[in-house]
């Protein structure tokens, strides 16, 4: 983006033959367009706006599995059946949400506005409801299965159309792709908010768990200690309180958002008949060689990461024994990519978005490998977490940042097609989840083969090991697969600029008035 910037801001009209037109019908010269610029106040508005999902999705990640278990005293089974139900269903959301997206008309809020408007009440009680513990023990289970489903189905109905709107706030690239630096700025920083306001306030009371499964009477009398109504009834408010907190951050995160971004049509689209139907703009997308390629890069890449998040907690009290500061290292991972990600906005406009994946997503092999073949250091453990965070910035900047080429991409190939962009960021949020699915399930049943003890403060060795091979050695694995496939990724700078310069003459002969279907068909068939 950086380099050759100069060129790519000229007129793109010249890449057009002069026999598109004919000569009476072309228009006249015109004054090259201004670039649409967005201020610092749009781009801070739209990035705030990612904040909800990252907050309440890091507060449910961590926390959820323990709430269960510990505090609403559900039985493991039961547990894992919510857990696994509510992942399930959260990816199964995300295509279904993008098909009635794809079919709702535009607005004078627009055609994403409205679905993140009218979801946030409906969201924030649901997220409420989740940590709240009835009084009726033999219907816990449906209880929190049921608001568990509907706040994932809710908060859905925000995070996609929010993730497309990425494609309506400017035509330009180079703005896009700064204002998915701020957003994913933000984003993360919503992950040291969920981390820091359920941590701290959840910290401020023990949690109980038994001494020695073994020795019955030594468990009665640590759980009868630890597990007393006043205690229990102080944990459950505990985590009332953080619910409240951050339901309160969404609200205002929300309204922020839609007070603060305007949504955008493409000049080009409001020409076209009416959309597709989803099933074949599905088609269509899914048969687009650089999406398949760039989602099944993410793929492994992101299962490596939640293989690691979602058993760091465990890691960290079990494998290396820092049950005191599981806290304070998820901290500092997350205070490390939200101070690297301009860092990475920087290196990804210099060197190109394909050398930032592989230098990115590559940085956490070597810290990985540390980890592994070394014994528990805190100073250690604490380096490793500040490079660990590093990495995570690149894992969470540069999909968004490639979806929108992507997109463009599409658009030039397909210039008939609109309304696709819902189905673009819904299905890879989809296979994002269903990493996250198979990362749960691939955790748990490795744990409970291993004998992991429930409740226990301490574990058996094979269940220390287990973990370590959970948080070290598979994601390096995963890591370095994803990084082979995104060798077939095909969009680098060069491809890039010039379909940037593409895009430029579409809008440009989209805003004449001689502009029609059949211009479109004929330039695509040359592009």
């Amino acid at each position: 983006m950086a380099k050759g910037e100069g060129a790519e801001s000229g007129s793109a009209a010249g890449l057009l033959p002069t026999g598109i037109l004919p000569v009476a019908e072309r228009p006249a010269q015109k004054e090259p367009k201004k670039k649409q610029q967005l201020s610092i106040c749009n781009k801070l508005c739209y990035a705030v706006g990612g904040a909800p999902y990252q907050v309440t999705g890091c507060a449910l990640g961590f926390f959820l599995q323990i709430y269960l278990l510990d505090v609403a005293q559900v039985d493991p089974f039961s547990a894992s059946i919510i857990l696994f139900v509510g992942r399930a269903w959260d990816a199964f959301t995300d295509p279904l949400v993008g098909f009635c997206i794809s079919k709702s008309s535009w607005t004078r809020l627009g055609r994403l506005m409205p679905w993140i408007i009218f979801s946030t009440p409906l969201a924030i009680i649901a997220y409420f409801l989740i940590w709240f513990v009835p009084d009726f023990p033999q219907g816990q289970a449906l209880w929190y299965l049921l608001f568990y489903c509907l706040f994932e189905t809710l908060v859905t109905c925000f995070h996609v159309p929010y993730s497309a709107l990425t494609m309506f706030i400017s035509t330009e690239q180079s703005e896009r792709d700064s204002a998915t630096a701020y957003r994913m700025t933000v984003e993360v920083l919503g992950t040291v908010l969920g981390t820091a306001i359920q941590g701290q306030i959840v910290g401020q009371v023990d949690m109980p768990c038994l001494q020695d499964p073994n020795d019955s009477a030594l468990a009665t009398e640590g759980a009868n200690r630890t597990q007393s109504t006043t205690s229990l009834k102080e944990t459950q408010n505990a985590y009332l309180l953080a619910a409240g907190v951050i339901a309160s951050i969404y609200v205002v995160c929300a309204v922020i958002l839609t007070l603060g971004v305007r949504e955008q049509r493409e000049p080009y689209e409001t020409q076209q008949a009416e959309p597709m139907s989803f099933f074949r703009g599905l088609r269509l997308v899914m048969s687009h060689g650089p999406y398949v390629k760039l989602i099944a890069g993410f793929l492994f890449t992101s299962l490596a990461f939640m293989l690691v998040e979602g058993n760091f907690a465990l890691f960290c009290t079990y494998t290396l024994g820092f049950r005191n500061e599981f806290q304070n290292l998820l901290l500092a991972i997350m205070l490390s990519a939200t101070f690297t990600i301009p860092v990475w906005q920087w290196f990804l406009t210099r060197f190109g978005k394909k050398t930032a994946v592989y230098v990115g997503i590559s940085s956490a092999v070597p810290f990985l490998i540390l980890v592994a073949f070394t014994e528990s250091n805190l100073i250690v453990t604490y380096v490793v977490a500040v490079a660990a965070g590093i990495s995570v910035a690149a894992a969470f900047l540069l999909p968004w940042s490639m979806l929108p080429d992507v997109i463009d991409d599409f658009h030039l190939k397909q210039p008939q097609s609109h309304g696709t962009e819902p189905i673009f960021f819904s299905f890879y949020v989809f296979f994002t989840k269903f990493a996250s699915g198979v990362s749960l399930g691939i955790s748990t049943l490795s744990l409970d083969f291993a004998g992991y003890e429930t409740r226990g403060c301490s574990q058996p060795t094979r269940v220390k090991f287990t973990l370590k091979m959970l948080v070290t050695i598979a994601p390096i694995a995963l890591i370095l697969l994803g990084l082979l496939l995104f060798k077939l990724y095909p969009i680098d700078e060069e491809k890039r600029r010039q379909n940037k310069k593409a895009l430029q003459a579409l809008r440009e002969e989209a805003s004449s008035s001689g502009y029609s279907d059949t211009d479109s068909t004929e330039l695509a068939s040359i592009l």
